[in-house]
């Protein structure tokens, strides 16, 4: 068993009710659960390596933009601006 050290932390009243509970249905101390549940945390892979593991998507061509898609902002503003006359014409 490795040497222990005694530290002081504050741990959230709902989450040590669940770790107490869990150390009580296991039959182990306090500490010991404690113990697990850390080491499992730090086991947990990182955001940074979950993302590496994302799977990679292909890329499909879509033809010729009809478009010019430097002004694509002021196209989908455009666009907007027709959907609410439309919307604001069906209202009368």
């Amino acid at each position: 068993m490795l040497p222990s050290m005694r530290s002081t932390v504050r741990i959230d009243d709902d989450l040590l009710a669940q770790i107490k509970d869990r150390a009580r249905r296991e039959n182990v101390s306090l500490t010991r659960m404690l113990n697990r549940v850390l080491r499992a945390g730090l086991r947990a892979p990182t955001r940074a390596s979950r993302d590496k593991e994302r799977p990679k998507h292909a890329a499909f061509a879509m033809g010729v933009p009809h478009i010019n898609l430097d002004k694509a902002l002021a196209a989908a503003a455009d666009l907007e601006d027709e959907e609410t006359l439309r919307k604001a014409a069906a209202r009368k």
